[in-house]
């Protein structure tokens, strides 16, 4: 079955950096165009990072451009969020997504908290 197993959340100081970590299984990694998104209490979940399948083309929400960088690895089916300057509005829950045509499959999301 489809799994997205995120990892690398955490608690940070402002300033400081995280790298989180999405594992996929049970699909066709390749051939998806894989996102970060997030969602703070009370917030609706926006869009953070997407990366298309090839790994050639990137979009950033424009408040995460300079200090987020999306890749990715095929041959480990795995996303990566580099994140840097982080601040204490970026605190929330992470979730990877993966998408193709209509499909979209999304992981179980990891905390990110950014505090003194």
């Amino acid at each position: 079955q489809v799994q997205l197993v995120e990892s690398g959340g955490g608690l940070v100081q402002p300033g400081g950096s995280l790298r989180l970590s999405c594992a996929a299984s049970g699909f066709t990694f390749s051939s998806y165009a894989m996102s970060w998104f997030r969602q703070a209490p009370g917030k609706e979940r926006e869009f953070v990072a997407r990366i298309l399948w090839r790994g050639g083309s990137t979009t950033y929400a424009d408040s995460m451009k300079g200090r987020f960088t999306i890749s990715r690895d095929n041959a480990k089916n795995t996303v990566y969020l580099q994140m840097n300057s982080l601040k204490p509005e970026d605190t929330a829950v992470y979730y990877c997504n993966a998408a193709r045509g209509t499909q979209s499959y999304w992981g179980q999301g990891t905390q990110v908290t950014v505090s003194s």
